[in-house]
């Protein structure tokens, strides 16, 4: 049986042009690094109180998203967040955030991450959903859907600038820079010496895998980023994967290949070092959860936390013995990286999205506890409300994909837009899971192929 994935919307919804699902509006907020100051946290809680539902998501961009929004009320949350200076940063259709990067990330990638957001904005005509992944060997994001990746080089003899983690952040924001952020700028300009900057790796996506390009001074690598972007731009392609053999040989003409470089470290939930990473249980929060963030943040921190892209928060504390304290507070969120929670992502599905057939939100935490057996072994799973996948684009060990009936097609180390015959209610999805719970060792052999095989 074929299921036709529905189709993916070529825009994104921000502040000023929401998007309609099931329950109402959705208002999306699209911080730079995913930083947000204990005011902006709070100024977003009000929001979804007064204006919303009072639910909130925040999505595998580490954006944070608002939901229940009504026609009537959609003013009043604009009024709030744009006076917290959280309001759309361009109205031309462009990406609200072009850049991704990982909350432990170092003060280099930050000051790329600045540099990159201000070349996008001034690229005309760029798709919506254009994704640049800033990485540095302290900071990886593992598999992400980018259109161009930037690694920076992980020799740490030089430095890009000298200014700290929380000053780099504080410039990369959108709003109004002053003097020292002019300076970087001009600094990073093409006509700066190179001897100052470490190197930076391209790579853009490919139908297959990303390309890699040879290692450039940071001048020159963001003057080719600037041309990869409005190549893409120019192109009438969405996406970068997306662009003829042809567009992109051309695109690429006269840079040197390169060789993949080592990934850098993905940090799972827990506390490292001063900070603390928590995620949130299947990425969704209410109003009075970020309001605590707030307080926790002002109480334990330097009173900022950042939106991760493990749909969760990250949270630094001044001292180790006040990390413990704020681990210890946080406890209901996942700071434990064995956490069966982790290895499920699931999208709102029905009744918060229209298109949802299932509700995913409600069954994840349920297929959490009867999976956690296999993700101790690794495996990953997916519950997607219909065949678009937002939550998990790419493929996981177990993907339930939610039909108009509310059943569940089946697919086996696959993902949301894969074909499949295997359809079942919820109930028998977790009896066959529920099956092999006793096994020694339930991913040995056959596994999960054994639980869906036909018949039951």
């Amino acid at each position: 049986m074929s299921v036709d994935p529905a189709p993916r919307r070529g825009w994104c919804p921000g502040l000023a042009r929401p998007m309609p699902t099931g329950d109402g509006l959705l208002v999306r907020l699209h911080p730079v690094s995913g930083r947000l100051s204990a005011g902006q946290v709070r100024a977003a809680a009000r929001a979804a109180r007064e204006g919303g539902n009072g639910l909130l998501d925040v999505t595998a961009r580490g954006n944070l998203q608002i939901r229940g929004v009504t026609a009537e009320s959609h003013g009043r949350v604009v009024d709030i967040l744009a006076e917290a200076g959280l309001g759309d940063a361009r109205h031309d259709g462009g990406p609200q955030r072009l850049t991704l990067d990982a909350p432990l990330a170092g003060a280099d990638v930050l000051a790329v991450v600045a540099a990159v957001e201000a070349i996008g904005r001034e690229v005309v005509g760029l798709p919506a959903k254009t994704l640049v992944a800033v990485e540095d060997a302290a900071g990886g994001l593992g598999p992400v859907e980018a259109d161009v990746w930037v690694r920076v080089a992980f020799d740490a003899g030089c430095r890009l600038t000298s200014m700290s983690p929380y000053q780099a952040r504080d410039v990369s924001s959108p709003r109004p820079r002053g003097e020292e952020t002019r300076t970087w700028r001009r600094a990073m300009s093409e006509g700066a010496e190179d001897k100052l900057f470490p190197a930076l790796r391209l790579a853009i996506a490919t139908p297959a895998a990303p390309l890699w390009l040879a290692p450039m001074p940071a001048p020159a690598a963001l003057a080719t980023l600037r041309t990869l972007l409005q190549g893409l731009a120019t192109s009438g392609a969405r996406r970068m994967r997306a662009l003829p053999d042809a567009k992109r040989g051309a695109l690429l003409d006269g840079l040197e290949r390169g060789d993949a470089p080592p990934a850098g470290t993905v940090h799972p939930a827990g506390l490292h070092g001063r900070t603390l990473l928590a995620e949130l249980p299947f990425g969704r929060c209410d109003a009075a959860l970020l309001d605590r963030l707030a307080a926790w943040s002002e109480r334990y921190g330097d009173g900022h936390i950042a939106l991760t892209p493990s749909r969760g928060v990250a949270l630094t504390a001044r001292d180790e013995s006040t990390a413990a304290r704020l681990r210890d507070e946080a406890a209901g969120l996942i700071v434990d990286p064995a956490d069966p929670r982790r290895a499920v992502a699931a999208c709102p599905g029905a009744p918060a999205c229209a298109s949802g057939g299932t509700p995913a939100q409600g069954d994840a935490p349920r297929l959490a506890a009867a999976f956690a057996a296999f993700s101790r072994e690794g495996a990953t799973a997916h519950v997607s409300g219909c065949p678009k996948g937002c939550a998990h684009p790419g493929p996981a060990t177990l993907t339930l994909v939610g039909r108009p009936d509310g059943r569940y097609g089946v697919v086996l180390d696959g993902q949301a837009g894969t074909d499949t015959d295997r359809v079942l209610t919820f109930g028998a999805v977790l009896e066959r899971l529920e099956s092999l719970r006793d096994l020694s060792s339930p991913w040995a052999e056959t596994g999960l192929r054994d639980a869906f095989r036909e018949p039951a």
